[in-house]
């Protein structure tokens, strides 16, 4: 039972920080409402008993994704100066 809400919590957290990061204009919140997305993911294949999958979207989803994704921001700021 406590694993039905925590995945019902879980998605609808999902998809609410999915929608904040199609609708936002500011790109860092929209870069960290994506790694929290894949964070909450790699959970709910935990939740689900995928623990290889889990952690490699914690890994490479919400971790390296993440870090890339403000790496190239931040050139892109510095080459429009």
């Amino acid at each position: 039972m406590i694993y039905i809400i925590l995945s019902v919590f879980l998605g609808l957290f999902i998809m609410v920080m999915a929608i904040v990061a199609v609708q936002t204009d500011n790109l860092k919140v929209a870069i960290i409402a994506t790694g929290i997305v894949s964070l909450f993911a790699s959970i709910m294949f935990l939740i689900y008993a995928a623990p290889d999958v889990a952690m490699t979207e914690a890994a490479i989803g919400s971790g390296l994704s993440t870090i890339i994704f403000f790496y190239v921001l931040n050139k892109i700021r510095k080459s429009n100066d």
